[in-house]
């Protein structure tokens, strides 16, 4: 397991070949990715196909989608992270409906934009949250993005988010 991060309650990894079963298991309820544009995964053969070719090939550049566990006792909520996205650098997260209103997106996402910033020296970071998810644009205001736009992505009605690393450095 290569660790990328850790927080108060959380460690972030990268994804690991074998673990489709966590990725299955988090994208085939409905309630997960009715905001991202995207169905219910199907199968293992489907998470496989999206841990090779969408996950993997990020972590080369130093960015990803990163698997969040909770320390305490190492349960897999979610994951969180970076992706290079049409020329930008995109903050996105998705965990567990039980795991939400917790804190661990909020919590998460510091991390990783701290993380963007600091360790990768990007000098700014957008994100998408569908505007009838208000969970995911409170989580965005939360950690100091601030809107910048509206439009259509994969099908989905989006607000667009923005932070720069001056105004990170300057709000935290």
């Amino acid at each position: 397991m290569i660790m990328i991060l850790e927080t108060t309650r959380l460690s972030l990894s990268q994804f690991e070949p074998g673990d489709e079963k966590l990725l299955f298991d988090l994208n085939k309820d409905w309630a997960v990715v009715k905001y991202t544009g995207n169905q219910p995964m199907k199968d293992l053969d489907e998470a496989l196909a999206v841990l090779h070719q969408n996950i993997f090939p990020q972590y080369e550049a130093g960015f990803g989608r990163w698997a969040v566990y909770l320390k305490s006792n190492q349960e897999f909520l979610g994951w969180c992270g970076l992706k290079k996205h049409d020329g930008h650098i995109d903050l996105g997260y998705r965990f567990f409906a039980k795991h939400w209103g917790k804190g661990y997106a909020t919590e998460s996402a510091k991390a990783v934009l701290n993380y963007a910033f600091t360790n990768l020296a990007l000098q700014e970071v957008i994100a998408h949250a569908a505007i009838e998810n208000v969970s995911s644009l409170h989580v965005l205001e939360k950690v100091g993005m601030h809107r910048v736009g509206e439009g259509v992505e994969d099908g989905i009605r989006v607000y667009a988010y923005r932070i720069t690393k001056e105004e990170w450095d300057t709000g935290n």
